[in-house]
């Protein structure tokens, strides 16, 4: 069972630091009007939006209404009523996020709208011509917007993790060697051409072979550290990260 926060000081050091993640600071604050929440929800949403829009997008709805919907959406998210009404046994922000964007969907369907959504009450940014020339990309329209949106979600938290991986060898001044070697996230051991990359970073086989290790490793790492801002427990990391290279099989 994961550590509570009064266990604190039995709690290894990796599960104490999970305890300060985004989506947990949001659930310790039900019933509060935490500003520390809102943050965290706020920079989730800002992470996250697309899924969101492609599923509405997905619905029917036009782009700029989408986009209108979508803003109000996390408008509301962040607001104190919702904070209150967010309880632990609602998991993994993912799913809840999709199940409170379908309630709000139903209820806005049955609203008189009349009233121009989103416009001053934006929250987050939404590039509209990028978002639509993501959303031309998508497949054919007998993919359900829950595909999609499960889809989406995986495609942009795998983006998240590879462009942290990127500003960390950049910042420390690897950016060759990631431009030469991230190609090893996607390709199996064998079918990497190490003698090449051996020639063209001066590097001997065997330190190629080692700094691709430390790649996958700490791309591993950084994964993990993603999906544990949007879980609820460490003990959900690895069942999200088993959900997560399911999506595309489907």
């Amino acid at each position: 069972m994961p550590a509570s926060d009064d266990n604190h000081d039995s709690v290894p050091p990796a599960a104490r630091q999970f305890v300060t993640t985004h989506w947990t600071a949001v659930l310790s604050a039900t019933g509060s009007d935490s500003t520390q929440a809102r943050h965290a929800l706020a920079e989730l949403c800002q992470t996250y939006w697309y899924p969101l829009y492609a599923f509405i997008r997905r619905q029917g709805h036009a782009p700029h209404d989408a986009e209108d919907l979508t803003q109000e959406f996390f408008a509301r998210l962040v607001e104190k009523e919702f904070l209150r009404a967010v309880r632990r046994e609602k998991g993994r922000f993912r799913s809840f996020l999709l199940t409170a964007l379908k309630r709000f969907l139903a209820n806005e369907h049955d609203r008189a709208t009349a009233q121009k959504r989103g416009g001053d009450r934006a929250v987050i940014s939404i590039d509209h011509a990028s978002a639509e020339s993501r959303y031309e990309l998508e497949p054919a329209h007998q993919v359900t917007p829950e595909v999609i949106f499960e889809q989406r979600w995986a495609t942009m938290l795998l983006e998240r993790v590879l462009e942290r991986l990127r500003e960390e060898y950049a910042a420390t001044n690897r950016a060759l060697l990631f431009g030469h070697l991230s190609d090893s996230l996607t390709k199996e051991r064998d079918a990497l051409p190490y003698a090449e990359i051996a020639r063209e970073l001066k590097m001997t086989e065997a330190a190629v072979k080692m700094a691709v290790q430390r790649l996958r490793r700490r791309y591993r790492e950084l994964l993990r550290e993603e999906i544990a801002r949007t879980v609820a427990s460490p003990d959900e990391i690895e069942a999200e990260i088993r959900h997560l290279f399911t999506t595309f099989s489907g």
